[in-house]
Formats: C-alpha cells, structure tokens, sequence
C-alpha cells in the first residue's frame, strides 16, 4: 500500500501520541469524518494501525514495517537527518553504514566525499553510492534478506570484525523511552553491536517516529552513542539523560530557516 501525506502523517501522530481520534483528525486536516474513517481502515488493513471506538492505536507487535512503506515515510526529516549527519563525515574518513532507510539517506548525502571508504551490510547503501568515484565500497557477506537488501548472519558479523573504522552510523527499529535502541531482529542486532565496536565514533541517525516504538530485542544504549541525529527536540527527560551520558543531539529541522539559514539545531550534551 501506498501512502498518501495524509495517512503518513496520520501514522506519525499514532506513533507519537499512541492514538488518534477521528474527529481531531477531521478538524486537523480539514476533511470528513468519512474521509478519516476511510484512511484509517486503509491504514489497519496494512497493518499500521488497530482501530478503536471513535479512532485507531498504534500498532504494537514484533513485525516490522515492511521495507517500502518504511522508505516513503518521514521522507523530509530522513533527508535533514541525513544531510546533518553527512556534514560531520571529513573527506579522507572511513565508516561503516548498516541497514535502513535513515542510513540510505545518508549515503546519498555522501555521493560528493571525496577519499572515503565505507563498509556495509546494506546492498542499498552500496549501490547508492556506486555513483561515487571517491568511494571504495567493501560490502559485507552474509545472508542476503530480499525484504530489504541487507546481509545479516555470522558471516556478516565476522566480516565486520575484521575493520576498524573512523564512524559507525547506524538506524534503530525503535528507540525506547528510557533511552534503548531497539530492533525486531536478533540477528541482525548481533550485526549492530558488532559495528559500534569496530567503530572510534558512533552515530545514531533516527527520526522521531521511533520513539516509544515496540520492538523486543535491545541494541544498545544511547550511552553508547556519541552523536544522536534527529529531526525533532527530544523529550526533557531522556535529554536529560543523554546530557549525563555525554551524547550530543543533532535536531536537524525540515525545511528551511528565515534568512536562508541552515535547517540544522546543534544541542550541545
């Protein structure tokens, strides 16, 4: 299925707040009740949503999104996450990319790094930046899952371990509130963990949809992590606790400032 703006922003609301309410989302968006019913039976027929009296809920489970919809959505914000990430990757600078729409964004952020090599698990990534001349590109082995072109497995695993590299720049499923990154693949969170530890520097590229998402298997958390790239402020409290932790958060704002200003908010840990 594919999703109009609408229903994007109407999953995101889900996403944040838990549940929506049909006449809310009316008024919000100046359509009818009938059109909002509409979006969200369509929405809980793909599987994004449960619907409830008066609305519907987010959707709770270990099943990810699948691979398309996940790229349509938030497509803006994973593009000024992106952009802000990539600002920080000197020329002359290794790195590893792992799987996810987030991280697919940034390499496209990367096509004009010159001297770079980048080491990836994410057959996207990879031919994302063929068009690269200043890129050498060491894709790891694996078992190559069609769903999303990613390699996971031991194999995997062991080829990354055999590097070490400048930045690690990864995506999350879900992160929690009490600051977890979270995933619904145990295999492919053995890969994750394997890439922080092969890395001097470690980056978190995520876009607020992810936030009090379920999902049951722990990557780490973002103690670990030396830079959060983000598209919104993060709430006080896990701000809070990143600001004790020593890990930095990027708001990379959609769209541009008054004055020609760069859509990039720098919060200092």
């Amino acid at each position: 299925m594919a999703l109009n703006i609408r229903q994007n922003e109407i999953v995101e609301i889900a996403r944040s707040e838990g549940r929506v309410v049909v006449e809310e989302l009316a008024q919000r968006f100046d359509v009818t009740l009938q059109t909002i019913r509409r979006d969200l039976t369509e929405l809980a027929e793909a599987g994004l949503l449960d619907r409830v009296h008066g609305g519907a809920v987010a959707r709770t489970g270990v099943v990810n999104i699948g691979y398309e919809q996940r790229r349509r959505m938030n497509e803006g914000a994973k593009a000024a996450i992106a952009k802000a990430c990539a600002a920080e990757i000197p020329d002359n600078s290794s790195l590893i990319l792992n799987l996810g729409t987030t991280t697919e964004a940034v390499a496209r952020e990367l096509l004009h790094h010159q001297n770079i090599t980048v080491v990836t698990n994410n057959m996207n990534v990879a031919n994302i930046l063929l068009a690269n001349p200043g890129c050498d590109i060491m894709v790891a082995g694996g078992a190559l899952r069609r769903s999303d072109g990613g390699l996971v497995g031991d194999l995997t695993t062991q080829f990354f371990e055999q590097f070490k590299v400048d930045f690690a720049i990864i995506g999350t499923s879900a992160l929690d509130h009490d600051g977890d990154l979270l995933d619904f693949d145990l295999v492919e969170v053995r890969v994750s963990r394997a890439i922080l530890r092969q890395a001097r520097r470690s980056f978190l590229v995520t876009d607020h949809s992810k936030l009090g998402r379920p999902a049951p298997a722990r990557i780490t958390s973002l103690s670990e992590i030396d830079t959060v790239f983000t598209d919104r402020p993060m709430p006080g409290d896990l701000a809070e606790k990143c600001r004790l932790w020593g890990t930095r958060i990027v708001t990379a704002q959609h769209g541009r400032l008054p004055g020609g200003q760069s859509p990039i908010a720098d919060r200092p840990a």
